[in-house]
């Protein structure tokens, strides 16, 4: 199912066979700055996905051949004094949305991610990006630093030296560089469709049972925040959790019996 582009919409949503549902920044002629608008619009977005029973794996993209996302909008940005950005939790609602999803999601980059709009790629699962694609955080060439969580992420997955040249620097690097980072996935070659390459890749995932997914997605974001023996724990705790899934049960069966599990997603 296709649902209709509309130019007052800035996100937009499809759902496409076998399990994945593909959300589009759709706010072209700001380069999908991120307004609050447009913030709401994605979380609403997630929220409804992460409901739905027949999407097991989501993509993220931008519309019509735009570029991914130019960062925060600096026009909303201006008017944003220390006191309202603390009482509003200015982006903290992006985080939230992100942090809050169950599902996996696949960013598929095109043109360039910049500031906030890097800050949304790094909250995906995976990353795949056009080979022309460009990532960085311009936010210092501003008199700011990065606030949707660049700073701990990017150090997180880079290491702090580099992250300190990136930030410190406002400079940007290319999808093959950040791909030898670790941060990008597959690098797509330009005479290919990005979003297609990850939708590949949200397709194989949606064959997998749901709930057992999420499961893995929940002991793989343990590492980022436990230490190792908290991380063992967690994933001891799920892993265990597991074995009660009739899919669980199905895997283990199809496996001794030499034939293709069919998963039921409980």
């Amino acid at each position: 199912m296709h649902l209709a582009k509309n130019d007052l919409e800035v996100v937009v949503v499809s759902k496409r066979e076998a399990g994945v549902a593909v959300i589009e920044l759709n706010r072209v002629h700001k380069r999908n700055a991120l307004s609050q608008n447009l913030i709401d619009e994605l979380n609403d977005a997630l929220r409804k996905l992460d409901r739905d029973a027949e999407i097991r794996a989501i993509v993220l993209t931008s519309s019509s051949q735009s570029p991914f996302c130019a960062g925060a909008d600096i026009q909303e940005l201006a008017n944003i004094s220390t006191a309202e950005a603390h009482r509003t939790g200015w982006l903290k609602d992006l985080e939230d949305g992100f942090t809050a999803l169950r599902k996996p999601i696949v960013a598929a980059v095109r043109g360039y991610a910049l500031g906030g709009g890097f800050e949304v790629a790094l909250m995906c699962d995976m990353l795949f990006a056009s080979a022309d694609a460009r990532f960085g955080f311009p936010e210092i060439k501003l008199g700011t630093i990065p606030g949707a969580g660049g700073t701990q992420r990017l150090t997180r997955a880079t290491g702090k030296q580099k992250a300190m040249e990136l930030i410190l620097t406002g400079s940007s690097l290319t999808a093959h560089e950040m791909e030898r980072y670790g941060i990008v996935n597959k690098v797509v070659a330009t005479d290919h469709d990005v979003v297609e390459e990850a939708i590949k890749i949200a397709t194989s995932i949606a064959t997998f049972s749901a709930p057992v997914v999420g499961l893995a997605k929940q002991a793989v974001k343990a590492a980022e925040t436990a230490t190792l023996p908290g991380g063992l724990e967690i994933e001891r705790a799920l892993y265990y959790s597991s074995f009660s899934l009739a899919d669980c049960k199905e895997g283990i069966a199809a496996f001794l019996q030499k034939r293709s599990p069919h998963f039921i997603h409980e």
